[in-house]
C-alpha cells in the first residue's frame, strides 16, 4: 500500500527524518516506536501532507505523492484518516457536531447524515446518547472514541494513529487497542505511533525509528526475541545503551 523511500525532513540545521525507508503492508497494522523527539509524529504528518518532506518519495500504490498535482494529491489523500493524539475535538460543538464535521458539506439529507453517525458510533462502541454532550462532559477514553468515529466518517482506507492511548489508564488503553484491532476487519491499513508496549499484541509489524532512520522492521510476534540492540534498549528501558545481562 505505502512505501517510504529515503524520506528526509530538515528543520533548521537538523534532519529529523534522515533517509527513512519503510514498507507499510496493505490491510495490516504497523506500529512505529522510538524515543521521544525522534520525529515519529512528524513522519505521520509527512505521510498525510501536513508537512512537506525535504526529499525522498512517498509511494501510495506505486504513485509518488510528492510528484502529484494539487488536485491529484487531494484525491489521493482522501484515502487517509488521521486520529489525533488528544482527539482534537472542538469544545464548543456537541459530540454529534464534532463527528459530522468531515461530511458536513456533503450533499446528504440530515437523516442520511444522522444514519452515518449512528453507524460509526456502533463501530467504536458508543451509545447515541452521547451525541448531545460536549467534549468536556465525557471521559478521556470516550473522547478518543469520538475522535475515531469522526475519522471513520469518510471510510478511509488508511488510518494514521498519533499516540492513541496517551493519558489513558491501563483498562481504557486496552479497550482502545482492542477497538483498533477490531477495526482491521474493515480492511484498513493502520499506521500507529505509540510508546505503549501493549500495542505489540495487536499489531502485525513494528518499526523502530532511531536518529532519523528505521533501524528495525519486523513482525510484532518477534519483537521480544529479537537481538536488535536498539529494540532491546527501547522495550527494556535501558538508559545507558544496550546491555547483555
Amino acid at each position: 500500500m505505502i512505501e517510504l523511500v529515503d524520506l528526509k525532513k530538515k528543520i533548521g540545521e537538523r534532519y529529523i527524518t534522515n533517509g527513512v525507508n519503510l514498507f507499510l503492508p496493505e490491510n495490516k497494522m504497523t506500529v512505529i516506536i522510538g524515543k521521544s523527539g525522534e520525529g515519529k509524529s512528524l513522519l505521520l504528518k509527512q505521510l498525510i501532507g501536513l508537512v512537506e518532506p525535504t526529499s525522498g518519495k512517498i509511494l501510495l500504490e506505486n504513485n509518488d505523492l510528492l510528484k502529484l498535482t494539487l488536485e491529484q494529491k487531494k484525491i489521493a489523500l482522501k484515502k487517509f484518516g488521521y486520529v489525533f493524539q488528544y482527539a482534537a475535538l472542538l469544545d464548543s460543538l456537541t459530540i454529534f457536531e464534532n463527528i459530522i464535521l468531515p461530511i458536513q458539506e456533503y450533499l446528504l439529507t440530515d437523516a442520511e447524515k444522522k444514519q452515518i453517525v449512528y453507524e460509526k458510533l456502533e463501530l467504536v462502541n458508543l451509545s447515541p446518547s452521547v451525541l448531545s454532550y460536549y467534549p468536556a462532559e465525557i471521559s478521556g477514553g470516550m473522547r478518543k472514541r469520538v475522535g475515531l468515529a469522526r475519522t471513520l466518517m469518510t471510510d478511509p482506507k488508511i488510518i494514521l494513529y498519533d499516540e492513541p492511548t496517551t493519558g489513558l489508564d491501563p483498562i481504557t488503553t486496552r479497550i482502545i487497542h482492542e477497538l483498533m484491532f477490531d477495526l482491521q476487519k474493515l480492511k484498513v491499513t493502520s499506521i500507529v505511533v505509540s510508546h505503549d508496549l501493549e500495542i505489540f499484541k495487536y499489531a502485525d509489524f513494528v518499526a523502530l525509528l532511531h536518529e532519523g532512520v528505521i533501524v528495525f522492521n519486523g513482525p510484532s510476534s518477534s519483537i521480544w526475541e529479537t537481538e536488535n540492540p536498539f529494540v532491546n534498549q527501547f522495550i527494556r528501558g535501558f538508559t545507558n545503551g544496550p546491555i547483555n545481562n
